[in-house]
């Protein structure tokens, strides 16, 4: 675990509920405001509808079957990382984006970003680990992003907790993942074209069932923030979403765009 703090000056964001395309419009804007103001930004956020959310490069199409999915109301969404698939509902998600130039390596990124959740998660009361190095790694496929914690992801009583992904062009970088609160995620196989695919799953970790209460977005919002100016920058100030806003709005056509939520 890298202990350097950073060099860019962080800010701090509790953006409202939004629909799945403005919440990874958003993203995307932060991580282009990062490339230009040079300031790293640690978000937290929700949902404002139940979203089912796909890889960057997961498969998908003829795979889950959309009939299914708008029957039960949820909406769908490509993020621009990769990862597998995530029910988004009962959970908080957060994001970190940040300039490339002073940045760690990729490894070494994931590290400095665990030590924030690890120290967040910690004053909630719940005890994570990352998961120790191994040489699998999973291809992108139709199966839960929690079903199996990767290297690194954060796992709380031997079950994954906290999913995260990273992606980053050659000026800022984006990282963003699902702390979840409850398990919606055991809903997913019955998404799926073929009915019996991943009916064994592995139920993950919830602060619901490590707490014994569901915290809500305010308050994991303050432990993470609490974190960052412990960690990384103690004068961390807070960023309006009104700041990006509209930016973020330039963004959303490509997140509703079918062509690229179906685009694999």
């Amino acid at each position: 675990m890298h202990s350097r703090r950073s060099y860019s000056p962080w800010r701090l964001l509790v953006a409202a509920p939004r629909s799945g395309a403005e919440n990874m419009a958003r993203d995307t804007a932060l991580q282009v405001r990062a490339a230009r103001t040079g300031e790293t930004v640690f978000s937290i956020y929700s949902w404002s509808r139940p979203t089912l959310s796909f890889g960057r490069n997961q498969p998908a199409t003829g795979l889950y079957d959309l009939a299914k999915i708008r029957s039960v109301g949820l909406d769908v969404v490509r993020r621009p990382t990769g990862g597998r698939a995530i029910l988004h509902h009962r959970e908080v998600t957060y994001s970190v984006t940040a300039p490339v130039k002073d940045a760690l390596p990729l490894r070494e990124t994931y590290s400095q970003i665990n030590r924030i959740l690890q120290t967040g998660l910690s004053r909630l009361g719940v005890m994570v680990e990352p998961v120790p190095r191994s040489p699998a790694t999973r291809a992108p496929s139709v199966r839960s992003c929690f079903e199996t914690p990767a290297e690194g992801e954060l796992i709380a009583a031997g079950c994954k907790l906290v999913g995260s992904a990273q992606w980053r062009d050659e000026r800022a970088l984006l990282q963003h993942g699902s702390i979840l609160v409850n398990d919606d995620q055991s809903s997913l196989p019955s998404l799926a074209v073929d009915a019996g695919f991943g009916s064994e799953t592995i139920a993950p970790a919830t602060l619901h069932a490590l707490l014994g209460r569901s915290p809500d977005v305010a308050e994991v919002a303050s432990a993470m923030f609490d974190a960052v100016r412990s960690l990384e920058d103690a004068d961390a100030s807070e960023l309006a979403e009104d700041e990006v806003r509209e930016e973020t709005l330039q963004h959303v056509p490509h997140f509703l765009d079918e062509d690229w939520t179906w685009r694999r």
